[in-house]
């Protein structure tokens, strides 16, 4: 992963490399202490890069990041992944049975068998790479993996603790980092746009913490660089729900419409559909850890240091 997260000296806090400008920081690494350089450029994911010598932790990429936050494809190489692409077009979109498949998407529990037909069929899991699975059920399969992650993460600190091991510190900063992920994506609520603009009909996703029509304001500013009339309507808007956006766009990418360097755009053909698929996403119940998490609250974090 990513460095995503730099300390804030001052507060002792984590501030996201979304927060911040391009170039030199006075953030500091969580692991190793030294200052960090802002990453954002066109080509890769935003991060952090050390100024100076990268740490361990660093370089080997074991930072814990959330699990289909970022990467959709869930480590298929390419190859592998036009070929589960075939096999959904095939099979998977007609609801038809598939009567062989390479094993290895049975072990990644994308293809599962069915007894019943005597046949294999995607999973919930499987249907992600291939943009087919609702947004309700993908919040399904990628909450309960997140708290999973969370507690084998407070595990591992837990177990260094106990043990008087050298790699506690590296754990604590590994949870830290990870409640500072699960905190972003609750502190941010889910909106949806219709805009007309100059007589042309095109729709937004994005996640916001301040209000709706602050949001709104600044949305209809970047688009008056490129149109004359704007005309902003919110179809709606998803407290909690900041996971769902990458996911969205992943889904619906080839409806991406984008805007000079706006890029959180579309254009449906079946607006309908889309709105159905938010719709039917369920209001988020907070569990006590999140609820935790949300008010800098972690006693077990507190337990073990």
């Amino acid at each position: 992963m990513w460095l995503k997260y730099g300390v804030d000296i001052k507060d002792n806090v984590l501030v996201s490399i979304e927060d911040v400008s391009s170039g030199k920081t006075n953030l500091r690494c969580l692991y190793c202490g030294s200052r960090l350089t802002a990453k954002k450029g066109k080509v890769n994911q935003h991060h952090f890069a050390h100024t100076e010598e990268t740490c361990r932790p660093v370089a080997a990429k074991t930072v814990p990041d959330l699990p289909l936050y970022d990467a959709f494809n869930i480590q298929l190489s390419g190859k592998e992944l036009e070929e589960l692409k075939v096999f959904w077009k095939e099979y998977g979109r007609h609801g038809y049975s598939i009567p062989t498949v390479p094993f290895k998407f049975v072990l990644s529990k994308l293809l599962v068998w069915n007894n019943d037909s005597q046949a294999y069929e995607f999973t919930n899991l499987g249907k992600i790479p291939v943009c087919a699975l609702p947004l309700e059920l993908f919040n399904q399969v990628q909450e309960p993996l997140i708290l999973d992650k969370l507690d084998s993460l407070e595990q591992a600190a837990t177990r260094a603790k106990l043990t008087n091991s050298s790699s506690l510190p590296e754990r604590l900063a590994d949870l830290k980092m990870y409640c500072a992920q699960i905190q972003r994506i609750l502190q941010f609520s889910l909106y949806f746009l219709e805009i007309k603009a100059d007589g042309k009909l095109l729709h937004k996703i994005g996640v916001t913490r301040r209000s709706i029509d602050e949001r709104v304001l600044e949305v209809q500013r970047d688009l008056k660089l490129h149109y004359k009339d704007v005309f902003i309507n919110v179809l709606g808007t998803w407290l909690h729900r900041g996971n769902v956006e990458r996911y969205f766009k992943y889904r619906y990418q080839e409806f991406n419409y984008p805007i000079g360097k706006l890029t959180e755009y579309f254009r449906f053909d079946d607006i309908n559909s889309v709105l159905k698929d938010l719709n039917q996403m369920a209001p988020k119940i907070l569990t006590q850890a999140e609820i935790d998490i949300l008010q800098d609250k972690l006693p077990k974090v507190k337990q073990i240091q």
